[in-house]
């Protein structure tokens, strides 16, 4: 039997590079090495990249004018398969390359193999990655805007809703739920600069690299990154086909967000616990169980808190893979698209669906209140209180845990204690201290720039609301 490969350039998976093989490649290793199963989403990614490098061969006389024309009409017709579903993905070309590569020779014989002229899959890859996840970093962009829009919108009803604040899990100090909401838009806010800044460093160009060392062609690659819309090119060939940086500069970016998202979701499940009782979510987003009927389980934000795990673990493993690998380009780096596509995937979800989630809180603001009053919250304003008749801050501080302390005996709150008691701690005490230890009091007090006051909050939603429609 003959172990030459087929002339069917689909037959025979080695006919795809090379006819120095004398034996085909076993079923398991295609099935081991082929990345068409999950790469194929790249197929728009990789047509513009091949258009735009035929385009300019065409230019640079390289391949004729009907060759150009040729690709342009194949690459359409491949385009309009793809889209209606109709095209058929071969394992044995292993990847959206070579699929594209053979439909496009079968459509349109010679023209198809002259496309790969002057390039690699190495560089080719690089490429559709990079034009890939530009758009998707374009379609996250909005929906971190919109993420922080819920949470400003719902700051902004809640200026003067009073909640616990709390450092160690234990109430600290009395703030408004605006201000809280508004610490969660300034995450998001940097996580959308962090974006921003990793799409600078994808919009680069690696396409002309070839292999590794460059080609012998005299491509222009400034006008295919023009064409692409690219900012620049790579500018050493063997940096460019093995680069991975701004996948795992993206991972690094999902990751921090979605620990933001997770803290946000971990304080949802809390608020909505009967211990805290601050919010109720709309039913939409929350299940039952099937053994509980009272049960409303706010299983959206403990599956989003979950996912955090699986995004941040899918940058572990992009920095594992990249870490032990030599120059140049490795077929290891096949194995970063699963987690980057899951991680894009992952963050998009997750974003629309929390910011439609927090759009549907009701909060109550009674219990939110009451339990800012559980924990002597306005503890630290006393002790101001006393700095400014002229005590130390230490000796204030000593002065308010005896009162803290003669409260907890009485079951009382510190501005339930009787002014006589309050003086036989300090003789400076006075009538105005009432006004001091209330919940608003302690808000409006802390009128500065970051502070909690509700002029604070409000003239931070104004900024907000003015930087996202902008």
């Amino acid at each position: 039997m003959s172990s030459l490969p087929s002339s069917d350039p689909l037959a025979n998976k080695a006919q795809a590079w090379s006819a120095l093989f004398s034996e085909p490649m076993s079923e398991l290793v295609k099935r081991y090495t082929a990345s068409v199963g999950f790469d194929q989403r790249l197929w728009r990614a990789d047509i513009d990249g091949s258009l735009a490098h035929a385009e300019m061969l065409a230019a640079q006389g390289i391949i004729g004018a009907q060759d150009l024309a040729d690709i342009r009409r194949g690459m359409a017709e491949i385009a309009a398969d793809i889209e209606a579903g109709r095209f058929e993905w071969k394992l044995e070309l292993e990847d959206v390359h070579l699929n594209v590569e053979a439909r496009l020779t079968a459509l349109v014989g010679d023209a198809g193999k002259r496309l790969h002229t002057g390039r690699s899959r190495n560089d080719q890859v690089a490429t559709d990655v990079r034009l890939w996840l530009r758009g998707e970093i374009d379609q996250l962009q909005p929906l971190l805007r919109a993420m922080q829009h819920a949470l400003v919108e719902l700051a902004a009803q809640h200026t003067e809703t009073v909640m616990p604040g709390f450092t160690h899990m234990q109430v600290a100090q009395p703030v408004s739920f605006a201000h809280h909401l508004l610490a969660y838009v300034e995450m998001f806010a940097r996580d959308a600069e962090r974006l921003a800044d990793v799409r600078r460093r994808v919009n680069v160009l690696p396409l002309g690299a070839a292999a590794l060392a460059g080609t012998s062609y005299p491509l222009d690659r400034e006008r295919v990154a023009r064409t692409l819309g690219f900012d620049g090119v790579c500018q050493n060939s063997l940096d460019a086909v093995s680069d991975r940086d701004f996948a795992l500069e993206f991972g690094s970016f999902a990751a921090i967000t979605m620990v933001h998202v997770s803290r946000l979701a971990e304080e949802i499940v809390l608020w909505m616990s009967q211990n805290f009782g601050f919010i109720d979510l709309a039913d939409r987003y929350c299940t039952g169980s099937s053994i509980m009927p009272q049960k409303r389980n706010p299983d959206v934000a403990e599956l989003a808190r979950g996912k955090s795990g699986r995004v941040v673990g899918h940058l572990m493993g992009m920095l594992t893979l990249m870490k032990g690998q030599p120059l140049t380009y490795n077929k290891d780096n096949q194995e970063d698209k699963e987690p980057l596509f899951d991680t894009v995937d992952t963050v998009r979800d997750t974003l629309r669906i929390m910011a439609e989630m927090v759009g549907g809180i009701t909060v109550k603001a009674d219990a939110m209140e009451r339990a800012a009053l559980r924990g002597y919250a306005t503890a630290t304003d006393l002790a101001d209180y006393l700095v400014k008749k002229g005590l130390p801050f230490r000796d204030a501080h000593e002065t308010v845990a005896h009162a803290v302390k003669l409260a907890i005996g009485q079951g009382v709150d510190l501005a339930q204690l009787p002014l006589a008691t309050l003086r036989g701690l300090h003789p400076s005490i006075g009538d105005d201290v009432f006004s001091v230890l209330t919940l608003r009091g302690s808000l409006n007090a802390r009128n500065v720039l970051g502070g909690t006051a509700p002029a604070q909050a409000a003239a931070q939603i104004a900024r907000h609301r003015a930087r996202l429609a902008g």
